[in-house]
């Protein structure tokens, strides 16, 4: 091993770990499709998981299983019928879907079992559940056609999959529901993630298709939308692949429904998971919640409410206090969160005579949200425009929350590390802190 892969390794995993941290003790529901578990890399991608399991995170997999399904039909002589983009399931279907499911779930219980040394999984002991978490209904009759075995979710049992994930299982779901006259349906696996995910309040719903994520005009990972632009790419005119919509609409129920983050990600892509995961642009497309679908550029209106957001921060000192004509002159450096009408968060940037660096400046968030992320992503905002303005180097001056810019990467520096001018400015009164992250 030559000096630069440790050194590569070593730079790797302290990028990673603030994502070790934060993921440790949340549920993760993984969509997995019946072309991945097919794959030729599924093996790694089985390791991949249990490294996940063995972080903390408390996973829920729900595999697909059409090409299997598909092979079995084949041998029967048989097939799926589809009216418009449903399926008609009959009885020899449903019986090749339960065989093929039920193989599928099988095989992933084996992988997840598998504790050779001097491999992957050595000294995981890693524990696997199943069952019939899910209840189902059929489609019925519609538009004069019976779909048969064809179903659609009633209801998931998250308790008992919560009591699972608490005994620290892995759960593994397979897409089928029961009924409670005996009956077996056959299931969508991506609507059961999504049920699953919002009925654990999951944390993440993480998609592997074949595609690398959502794909724009040029074939490439859309890397991020929040709900608002998923619902208008979804209705506008852009063509998208029949599976591109399908993982779109699914992310969207999901994000609805009380699902933060949605990640669709290529299978075929060796270690997608943990590129998505574990690096800060990823590797696929993420759809986020309406949590942050208010995060914009502040305009003229804005003034009055930031005035109202940072007064009381002014009056207890925490912010240097900025007059309203002072604020019109200088609303264009301000971002700004607004929530129901109301600004809930801001934050402006300054750029400096030295054109490298900028300051972030009068960061704050309204008290009945903070800890709920509006800060963290102002700041991941701030540093995508500095970064669009070649601004190598963010600094800032603050008396109270040194410790909240510490923990997202800045450190603490003596004054005469300020540009020259704003250190001539600086208020000695008020003897704030200075610190300065690398972009």
């Amino acid at each position: 091993m030559s000096i630069e892969q440790p050194q590569q390794f070593v730079r790797w995993l302290r990028h990673a770990s603030p994502y070790v941290h934060a993921f440790s003790g949340k549920t993760f529901v993984i969509a997995i499709s019946g072309e991945a578990l097919d794959a030729e890399n599924v093996n790694p991608l089985i390791h991949d998981i249990a490294l996940l399991q063995g972080l903390g995170v408390k996973l829920v997999l729900v595999p697909g299983s059409r090409p299997q399904i598909e092979r079995r039909l084949a041998e029967k002589g048989a097939a799926i019928e589809y009216v418009g983009d449903k399926r008609i399931t009959d009885a020899r279907a449903i019986q090749c879907v339960k065989d093929a499911a039920s193989s599928v779930r099988i095989d992933i219980e084996a992988q997840l079992s598998m504790g050779l040394a001097e491999s992957p999984m050595a000294g995981a002991s890693i524990r696997v559940v199943s069952g019939n978490f899910i209840t189902a209904k059929p489609i019925g009759v519609r538009d004069g056609v019976d779909y048969l075995f064809t179903g659609e979710i009633r209801r998931v049992d998250d308790k008992a999959i919560q009591e699972q994930l608490n005994n620290n299982a892995i759960v593994v779901i397979p897409a089928l529901g029961y009924s409670p006259s005996g009956e077996v349906f056959n299931l969508t696996a991506h609507e059961v993630a999504a049920a699953c995910a919002a009925g654990l309040g999951a944390d993440k719903l993480v998609i592997l298709n074949s595609e690398r994520g959502i794909l724009d005009g040029r074939r490439r990972p859309i890397p991020q939308l929040n709900l608002e632009e998923a619902e208008n790419l979804l209705s506008s005119q852009r063509k998208l692949s029949g599976e591109s919509k399908h993982t779109l609409e699914v992310a969207i129920s999901a994000c609805k429904r009380g699902v933060q983050r949605c990640h669709i990600i290529s299978h075929e892509i060796d270690g997608a998971l943990l590129l998505e995961l574990f690096t800060r642009d990823g590797i696929g497309s993420l759809i986020s919640a309406d949590h942050y679908e208010g995060l914009r550029p502040a305009i003229d209106r804005d003034i009055s409410g930031i005035i109202s957001l940072i007064e009381p921060l002014e009056t207890e000192g925490i912010l240097v206090r900025r007059s309203r004509d002072q604020l019109e002159n200088e609303i264009s450096r301000f971002h700004v969160v607004e929530r129901d009408g109301a600004i809930i968060a801001c934050a402006a940037l300054y750029p400096s005579a030295d054109k490298h660096m900028a300051e972030l400046a009068c960061v704050a968030v309204h008290e009945e949200y903070r800890d709920m992320g509006y800060g963290a992503q102002l700041l991941k905002a701030m540093e995508k425009q500095a970064e669009a303005q070649n601004v190598e180097k963010l600094f800032l001056l603050t008396t109270r929350t040194s410790h909240w810019f510490r923990e997202r990467g800045f450190r603490g520096v003596s004054m005469e590390k300020l540009p020259k001018k704003r250190r001539e400015l600086y208020n000695y009164q008020r003897n704030a802190k200075v610190l300065i992250k690398a972009l």
